[in-house]
């Protein structure tokens, strides 16, 4: 957390302090009232309704003192700026309340938002066969809103295959699509004998869930992702998703960009062409990462967008999980905590030589 952020209870004190000092200290005929009735309202909107009532009591006492200091506390004016500084207090109490009240809203939305999000995306096992697997769902604090990203891993007899997407939109409406896609991706991955059939089963499904006049306004962007049971290969299709990562040993890390761009699912039809599944070495001890944008969109203040291969390169990971949790480390850093996307992280590492049966 930065500096700032620990030390906020002080930003009132600060404020009366100064307005006292410099109204000690300049002609009576100057008044620092503004600094008074910052105080109490900026604890509203920092701190608890403890930390406002002191801030409030504090303006009150400070402005009283100056105002008997200077022999004015007797007079008309200064009895309007005192009730002028105690009134605005006791709204500061009131919009602390209200800000109060909101927040416990918003947070009550989105623990029941996350909620429905983790019953419609179960974890996937940690394990299968040679693979280790681990997911991250990071969800973020801007809104109370559903996202629409989600992942799914299911063990077939072709292999083991995955998927990571993003719905366009937030809210029910997106829940509704995501569990869409991930029934039809949950069919399709044990009945399709290749990927570019799976996608084609999920672009079918939503088109079908979508029909109407608003069906080209919503789309999802995929990446499937199929691991034979033997050999040291995995297939990709994407369509229009971040490229995978594909982090190796010592640390090196590359994207799996698609040999030819593809429209997002429910688009297609806007550009007809085959879908290509490209093939890739998966040697033992690589570590193959999908995710969402949220990942590679995330900034700094000073707009800046995370780099994941930066973060990753040149290091060494013992599995996913430790990837995983550099990963959002990284981004948290990145941004300040500022996570102003949800993201979906999926990392499937390929067992080494001693731990493949």
């Amino acid at each position: 957390m930065p500096w700032f952020l620990r030390h906020l209870r002080l930003v009132p004190v600060l404020l009366l302090v100064a307005g006292l000092l410099t109204d000690f200290y300049t002609p009576a005929r100057f008044s620092l009232e503004a600094l008074y009735v910052a105080a109490p309202m900026t604890a509203a909107a920092l701190l608890s309704l403890r930390a406002t009532i002191l801030a409030g009591i504090g303006a009150c006492a400070a402005d009283a003192a100056i105002l008997t200091h200077f022999g004015f506390i007797g007079d008309s004016s200064g009895h309007s700026e005192l009730a002028a500084v105690a009134t605005v207090s006791a709204l500061a109490v009131v919009v602390n309340r209200l800000m109060r009240y909101r927040d416990v809203r918003l947070q009550s939305a989105r623990e029941i938002a996350l909620a429905v999000q983790r019953a419609v995306l179960p974890r996937p096992p940690a394990s299968i066969g040679p693979l280790r697997i681990a997911v991250r769902y990071q969800a973020a604090v801007k809104e109370a809103q559903i996202g629409g990203d989600l992942y799914g891993v299911q063990d077939t007899p072709y292999g083991v295959r995955c998927l990571v997407g993003d719905v366009r939109g937030k809210g029910m409406e997106t829940i509704k699509a995501v569990d869409v896609v991930l029934g039809a991706f949950r069919e399709a991955a044990e009945d399709e004998p290749t990927p570019l059939g799976i996608a084609a089963r999920l672009e079918r499904g939503l088109l079908r869930e979508a029909a109407g006049p608003a069906r080209t306004e919503d789309f999802v962007t995929a990446v499937l992702a199929e691991i034979p049971h033997s050999g040291g290969e995995l297939r990709l299709v994407n369509r229009g998703h971040p490229a995978p990562l594909l982090y190796e040993r010592r640390g090196r890390v590359r994207g799996l960009e698609p040999s030819e761009p593809a429209l997002p699912l429910c688009l297609g039809g806007l550009a007809p062409r085959e879908d290509v599944s490209d093939t890739v070495p998966f040697p033992p001890g690589a570590t193959l990462l999908l995710y969402t944008d949220g990942l590679t969109e995330a900034r700094d203040r000073s707009g800046t967008f995370f780099d994941p291969v930066a973060t990753l390169a040149g290091h060494d990971f013992p599995g996913p999980d430790e990837l995983l949790d550099t990963l959002l480390d990284g981004v948290l850093h990145h941004t300040g905590g500022r996570i102003t996307d949800d993201m979906a992280l999926l990392a499937i590492t390929r067992g080494t030589e001693h731990e493949v049966p």
